[in-house]
């Protein structure tokens, strides 16, 4: 029984990390419809950004309020990856829209920079995050232990998924984000700035992609490549739930957690990883369009 609930846990840790990369994606490849292979390098620039704010605060603040770095390292890494994520489709993904392979080159293209820039910066030996205070250790009920660090970051993919919901279906701005992916023409003659729609729906994206790389710097080190070990577990879930909704995100997610950390446990991680394969693949035979089917005007004409 401790070794299931454990496994359960380690599953549900796991499918937050996924979903949390997952969110961004759900937004530009489920919404825009871009394939952004530059994704898990917006994870990489989040992971980093706690690294370089754990070494400013370790100079400017005391010993014993070091922990706080985290804390700050959040909304940092989002808006840095927000404002990276923006000026990219402002001068490369917006001249790309419906040309899907073309953006797919260009943004693995962007992927090696950004990889070869991190090498440049921070070299190639991998770094480390040190783990806060208020995080260390964990909860142990009737033998089975659940780390801070890990439970933190369910409850953080859980904020971030409510604000997305909030953004998305209780904003104004997502209903000019839902409008514009239903009927573009017809958004545009209501008055609503496609162009101002699409950079703010790929910040936004690209932002959720920092936060993802805070949590995965708790877990492990940080290097060039740490965003590639998640990304495409997360086109999975995407493609899994269904192109464009968020409770198919959701489901997907879930799904290829929990279904990898199971088979992992009694098998080895790299028949996991064929497992988690096979099973998407059976499921996209009998339902190619996913869990859920995003309906708009633009896919009836």
């Amino acid at each position: 029984m401790e070794q299931f609930v454990n496994a359960l846990f380690n599953g549900l840790s796991l499918s937050s990390i996924i979903l949390l990369t997952s969110l961004g994606l759900a937004i530009t490849f489920g919404q825009m419809r871009v394939i952004n292979m530059a994704h898990g390098e917006f994870v990489m620039v989040g992971a980093y950004m706690t690294y370089v704010v754990q070494n400013i605060v370790a100079v400017v603040v005391p010993p014993s309020m070091q922990g706080i770095y985290y804390i700050l390292a959040i909304p940092v890494a989002f808006f840095t990856t927000f404002l990276l994520g923006s000026i990219m489709e402002r001068f490369i993904i917006s001249r790309l829209y419906g040309r899907e392979i073309d953006s797919l080159l260009a943004t693995w293209g962007i992927s090696l920079i950004l990889q070869q820039a991190a090498r440049s910066i921070f070299g190639t030996q991998g770094v480390n995050v040190t783990v806060p205070s208020f995080l260390e250790g964990g909860i142990t009920i009737n033998g089975c232990t659940f780390s801070l660090n890990r439970i933190f970051i369910i409850l953080l993919v859980l904020m971030c998924l409510l604000g997305m919901y909030l953004i998305m279906y209780r904003s104004g701005f997502g209903k000019q984000m839902r409008a514009v992916v239903q009927n573009r023409s017809m958004a545009q003659c209501m008055g609503i700035n496609s162009r101002k729609v699409d950079n703010i729906t790929f910040a936004i994206g690209s932002g959720m992609a920092g936060i993802a790389g805070c949590s995965v710097a708790l877990l492990g080190s940080i290097d060039s490549t740490v965003g590639q070990s998640y990304i495409v577990n997360s086109f999975m879930a995407i493609v899994l739930g269904g192109v464009g909704k968020l409770a198919g995100t959701v489901l997907g997610s879930s799904i290829i957690g929990f279904s990898g950390i199971f088979a992992e446990q009694y098998t080895s991680a790299t028949i996991a990883k064929a497992i988690v394969l096979l099973i998407v693949i059976v499921f996209l035979q009998k339902r190619p369009q996913g869990l859920f089917i995003v309906k708009s005007r633009s896919l009836d004409e």
